[in-house]
């Protein structure tokens, strides 16, 4: 039996690659109610970002990102898209240069921390109702953090556990 669903494609040159598509199927099936401390995430994937493949400059741009949501929250139910410019992203990343920027936010798409919403033009912006609530957003959507939080949680303990083995075996030495 074959699933079907709906798989956002990259804008421009980038693959689609199958990574991409588990990360988008897993964040549709968290369940809506699901929430998690959006600083607590953070702090897992920065203990494990050496397991997750991540230089320290993507940790810095995943915070800028996360600076962008205004909810200190994150639950799998809301609009967790942001959309900011690269120029507020470099600001807010300690004035990192735009290709390193882009590069980082490649990188952390390909790990699965974020997924890219792309607009037809590949722009970033959200368009407002009649209500003034956001109907549609294109940008980077954080329900990837919800729905992989008790991974991240798991490889950060992981890493400390680690780091305590080391020091005993440096002090049995």
């Amino acid at each position: 039996m074959t699933q079907q669903g709906l798989v956002t494609t990259p804008f421009g040159r980038r693959t689609l690659s199958l990574g991409l598509i588990a990360t988008q199927q897993q964040a549709r099936a968290v369940e809506p109610e699901k929430t998690v401390h959006k600083w607590k995430i953070f702090q897992a994937i920065t203990e494990a970002k050496d397991k997750l493949g991540l230089p320290d400059r993507a940790i810095a741009v995943l915070s800028a990102l996360l600076s962008f949501h205004q909810e200190t929250t994150l639950t799998a139910g809301d609009s967790l898209i942001v959309f900011p410019s690269n120029e507020k992203l470099c600001a807010r990343a300690h004035g990192i240069a735009p290709a390193t920027l882009r590069r980082h936010l490649a990188a952390l798409v390909e790990a699965g921390i974020v997924i890219r919403r792309d607009s037809p033009n590949g722009k970033r912006y959200a368009r407002r109702g009649m209500d003034g609530e956001v109907s549609l957003a294109f940008g980077f959507e954080l329900t990837p953090l919800v729905a992989r939080a008790e991974e991240f949680e798991a490889l950060a303990a992981e890493v400390q556990a680690e780091r305590r083995a080391l020091r005993l075996a440096r002090e049995r030495i």
